[in-house]
């Protein structure tokens, strides 16, 4: 079973947590701090980390941000606990690479049931089966191709970094700054407008009508998202 970082400050959930994931099969390591979580997911490499958002010294969008800064814990998948259920926190975690978010209070069961699911889809895009479908479009990670009617479309390779992040994240919304971030990395600065510019080049790819895009979806005042459900 996967290995799991829980982090967070109140004792009593800890203890709950690391009793139900235990029971279920998975190992367990804990912290109670920003900090300690950070340096215990450089260290053991957890296949999971399961993040409490208001923590005492480094708030839980600080350790991600962080977490997604690092090479060696970039691509560790991480739910976010908050008690805080507002849009606005939801969409700040996702912008800064969470994999799913779970509102306090909740039963062990549906945490669980979300950690199931972000390992699956793990797996899904980063092992074995790792080409998604849309309707007429096929991303492939494993070989880098994507395919419109089965026929493989050209793209640079940044647009295809861009395009399979968008499609193995679908639905939700990501400012061009998230993008960059994820797509180019944090350690060269690159206008957001490039952003842009890689979309539009990217519509005219895999849309039947880039002037109607309908995979590629622009959302006013904040940035992209991914629409799966085109037949």
């Amino acid at each position: 079973m996967a290995r799991i970082l829980v982090v967070d400050d109140e004792k009593d959930l800890l203890e709950l947590l690391q009793f139900n994931l235990e029971v279920s099969g998975h190992g367990v390591a804990t912290a109670t701090t920003g900090w300690e979580g950070l340096e215990r997911a450089r260290a053991d490499k957890p296949d999971l980390v399961v993040l409490d958002v208001m923590l005492p010294d480094l708030i839980g969008f600080e350790v991600l941000r962080k977490l997604r800064e690092r090479e060696e814990t970039r691509s560790i998948p991480v739910i976010l606990l908050t008690a805080r259920g507002e849009e606005s926190d939801v969409l700040v975690g996702f912008e800064l690479g969470a994999d799913d978010y779970v509102c306090k209070p909740f039963s062990p069961k549906e945490l669980l049931a979300r950690i199931r699911a972000v390992l699956l889809r793990g797996r899904d895009t980063a092992g074995g089966a790792q080409c998604v479908r849309f309707g007429s479009l096929e991303v492939d990670i494993y070989s880098h191709q994507a395919r419109k009617n089965g026929q493989e479309i050209t793209l640079s390779p940044q647009e295809f970094k861009l395009l399979a992040f968008l499609a193995t994240h679908p639905r939700r919304v990501f400012t061009r700054e998230s993008l960059l971030a994820h797509a180019w990395g944090t350690d060269v600065y690159v206008d957001p407008r490039t952003v842009d510019v890689h979309i539009r080049r990217l519509r005219t790819q895999v849309e039947d009508d880039p002037s109607k895009p309908r995979f590629l979806e622009t959302v006013r005042g904040t940035g992209y998202r991914f629409n799966p459900n085109v037949t």
